[in-house]
C-alpha cells in the first residue's frame, strides 16, 4: 500500500469562524482527508505578528477547533494541535533562520502587501520571519505538498529553498536527506464576498455570516447585504453578475441558479425574498453543523482532549524530525 502524501494546514485562531473560511479552507481540508495524511495547526505564535494581546488566544483556540471537528475534520486521523505546545517549532525556526537573508524576506510579495501602508522599519523581526516560522511548521512534519492558491505560491518558494539549502549542506549518514521539497498543490480556493460587497469576507470588517450563526442571526444580516444598486424594488431589472447575494446562491443553492437570475434580470423576483432565500438555504447547508456543533460545546472536555491526543501525536513526529536534525548538524 502507497504511504500517503503529508499535508500541514493552519490556522490563527481567531474565534468562531464565518462562512468564507467554510467555503475557503475547511471544506478542502475535510476532502483532503480522503487522500492524504494531514497534519492541522493551530498557529497562535503567528498571531504574535500582528498583535501581542494573548489574552484570548486560548478561548479563541476552543471557538475555532469547534468549528473545525463540527465542520468534519476526523481529530483521529487528523491530529489537531497547538504550534505553541510543540516546542520544536521554535528550534527548528531558530535553525532556519539561520539559512535565508533578510534581503530574501523583504522581497516575499505578501510581506509587501501587508505593509504598503507601513514602514519597513516598524517591522518585526517575527513579522518578517513567520514565512520561515511557516516552513519549519510545514517541514517538521516533512510535508510533501502545500495546499495554496496560485498568489501564495511565493510562501511554498521560500520553504523550498530553505529545505534545499538544508539537505545541501547536512545530511545524515549515507547522504540521506532530511526534508522532502514540499510541492505546491495549488487549489483554486473559492473566496465569498463579504456582506457590504467587500472582496473578502473578515471579521476585522463586520461583514461575515459565522458558521454558528442560527436562521435569525443570518436573516438579520442578510437584510442589509450589498445588491444590485440599481435594484431599489421589485419590479426593477437587475444584474445577478454584480450581486453578492446571487454569489452566495451559486454557493448554497445552485439547483435554482437559473430561476433567481430570471427573476432577478426579469425584474420579477425582489431582493428581500431573494435575501430571504438564500438565509434559509446557508442556514439549510448547515444545519448538519450547527447539530454537531451543539453537541460539542455541551462536551468541551473533548475538545481538551483532542488538543492533548492531537500534540502528543504532533510531539512524538517532531521529536524524531529535529533528533535527525541534530544528528545532521552534529548538534546532539
Amino acid at each position: 500500500m502507497e504511504k500517503k502524501k503529508i499535508i500541514l494546514s493552519g490556522m490563527r485562531p481567531t474565534g468562531k469562524l464565518h462562512i468564507g473560511h467554510y467555503v475557503g479552507a475547511l471544506e478542502n481540508w475535510v476532502h483532503l482527508q480522503d487522500s492524504y495524511k494531514n497534519y492541522h495547526l493551530i498557529a497562535d505564535y503567528h498571531t504574535l505578528t500582528t498583535s501581542l494581546d494573548t489574552s484570548n488566544v486560548y478561548d479563541d483556540t476552543i471557538d475555532m477547533v469547534v468549528d473545525w471537528i463540527a465542520s468534519g475534520i476526523d481529530p483521529e486521523s487528523s491530529p489537531i494541535f497547538r504550534q505553541s505546545q510543540v516546542k520544536e517549532h521554535t528550534e527548528l525556526f531558530l535553525i532556519f533562520s539561520m539559512l535565508i537573508t533578510k534581503a530574501r524576506l523583504e522581497k516575499n510579495p505578501t510581506l509587501k502587501d501587508q505593509v504598503r501602508d507601513m514602514n519597513l522599519q516598524s517591522i518585526t523581526y517575527g513579522h518578517l520571519g513567520y514565512p520561515v516560522l511557516q516552513a519549519a511548521d510545514i517541514l517538521l512534519y516533512k510535508g510533501d505538498l502545500v495546499p495554496v492558491g496560485e498568489d501564495q505560491v511565493p510562501h511554498v518558494e521560500i520553504t523550498r529553498q530553505i529545505a534545499g539549502f538544508f539537505n545541501e549542506k547536512y545530511s545524515l549518514p549515507g547522504d540521506k536527506k532530511i526534508f522532502p521539497i514540499p510541492e505546491p498543490k495549488i487549489t483554486k480556493f473559492a473566496r465569498l464576498p463579504g456582506l457590504d460587497g467587500k472582496a473578502k469576507m473578515s471579521k476585522s470588517l463586520g461583514n461575515t455570516i459565522l458558521i454558528s450563526d442560527g436562521i435569525d442571526e443570518i436573516k438579520n444580516k442578510v437584510k442589509k447585504a450589498f445588491t444590485d444598486p440599481n435594484k431599489l424594488r421589485k419590479g426593477d431589472k437587475g444584474n445577478p453578475d454584480i450581486c453578492l447575494i446571487f454569489t452566495y446562491h451559486n454557493k448554497f443553492n445552485p439547483s435554482q441558479v437559473s430561476e433567481i437570475r430570471e427573476g432577478c434580470t426579469s425584474g420579477t423576483l425582489g431582493c428581500f425574498d431573494c435575501k430571504m432565500n438564500i438565509a434559509n438555504k446557508i442556514n439549510d447547508f448547515f444545519t448538519p453543523v450547527h447539530n454537531k456543533r451543539s453537541e460539542l460545546e455541551n462536551n468541551l472536555d473533548y475538545i481538551k482532549d483532542v488538543l492533548r491526543d492531537g500534540e502528543k501525536k504532533a510531539k512524538d513526529v517532531a521529536e524524531k524530525t529535529m533528533s535527525e536534525v541534530r544528528e545532521a548538524m552534529k548538534l546532539g
